[in-house]
């Protein structure tokens, strides 16, 4: 391993006086994450690092905050600005560093804000309201975007809509810094897609389904006029679908930096499951799935060595972490569960290299 300096952020909810974003120092070869600071933002529900790693964007209630990092990974906040829409889920970066995408679960919305190279937020690009009808109506069946993900290429910005089981597929109109959409990769009914994530390689694409409890894996090429996705695997994320399948809901999706390992959470059976990717052919091995000793799995973050992952349990406001054992197929805790109040997101980055 490299002599990097990493930390994890986890973004939590918060009542009275709690901090949003806690920062963890990370002990990556040891699995090992312990509490060195926090920051006040409201209600942290994700958090997306700048491409130069010198800033941390959040969610927070007034619209999205943004934070300097310094060489320890310590937050400063700079600034923030409202998206005019209700408060958003999930945060992405695009490639070239310009733009910060919010995902809005709460009004199915897709909003575009401008980054400046000094760290700021600036005006907001674009805002795009999805339409339409989901087909479960006991979970206010309309459009909840619940992730946001530009294609590897930076060619297009995938926008998964749990309530509408579609992907929505935009093209970066970079002249006029507006989106367009141009295809929409329709689900099964009833399926509740939640995160999409692409292999290193850029081929080959994941998504996850809150509902069905399964893994879609798609070929991916961007080098014609439109995308294409061509589904080449369908796989379950739980052990016993038939007993458990109306209790359970695939929550957190994650890819080892590894590229061969795709991990995913489950609530209701509270398990993580681990698939072995076959990096030729994108298809998955599912290897194990094991209880991860907290309540509501909502996010998993697996450590820059690929042999440890750490789980934010939202309803037991916990952090577990785990050491990955690739040979016998299961995972052993590492001490005991770290304490955080309500955790929504945890995601691990090596701090900058250098400050501006």
């Amino acid at each position: 391993m490299s002599e990097k300096k990493y930390v994890a952020y986890v973004g939590s909810y918060t009542h009275g006086s709690r901090k949003g974003i806690h920062v963890y120092d990370v002990d990556v070869e040891k699995g090992i994450l312990t509490e060195r600071s926090s920051v006040e933002v409201s209600n942290a529900s994700h958090t997306a690092v700048s491409k130069n790693g010198r800033y941390l964007y959040s969610i927070e209630d007034e619209g999205v905050a943004v934070f300097k990092r310094d060489h320890n990974g310590d937050l400063t906040r700079i600034n923030s600005v409202d998206i005019d829409g209700m408060r958003g889920c999930y945060l992405a970066t695009d490639v070239d560093g310009k733009y910060l995408y919010v995902a809005g679960y709460h009004d199915g919305k897709v909003t575009v804000v401008h980054t400046h190279q000094d760290g700021r937020l600036g005006s907001l690009m674009d805002g795009v309201f999805h339409k339409g009808l989901g087909s479960v109506a006991e979970r206010n069946f309309r459009p909840h975007v619940n992730c946001v993900r530009p294609t590897p290429d930076n060619k297009y910005l995938c926008a998964v809509d749990n309530g509408i089981d579609q992907v929505k597929i935009y093209c970066i109109n970079k002249l006029r810094n507006k989106l367009e959409l141009v295809d929409i990769l329709r689900c099964p009914r009833e399926s509740g897609p939640r995160i999409i994530r692409f292999s290193n390689d850029g081929k080959f694409a994941y998504i996850l389904f809150e509902l069905t409890n399964e893994i879609r894996a798609y070929k991916y090429d961007g080098s014609g006029k439109t995308p294409e996705f061509e589904l080449i695997q369908t796989i379950e994320t739980t052990t016993d679908r038939d007993e458990h399948e109306t209790h359970n809901a695939a929550s957190g999706f994650a890819l080892a930096p590894d590229g061969k390992h795709l991990f995913c959470t489950t609530a209701g059976e509270d398990t993580v499951s681990l698939f072995e990717r076959d990096e030729e052919s994108g298809l998955l091995t599912r290897k194990f799935t094991l209880p991860i000793s907290g309540e509501y799995p909502k996010d998993i973050v697996i450590f820059p060595d690929s042999r440890h992952l750490a789980v934010a349990n939202h309803a037991s406001n916990t952090i577990t972490v785990f050491t990955i054992d690739y040979d016998k197929n299961i995972i052993v805790m590492n001490g005991r569960p770290l304490k955080v109040e309500e955790p929504n997101s945890i995601h691990i980055w090596a701090v900058p290299e250098d400050e501006e």
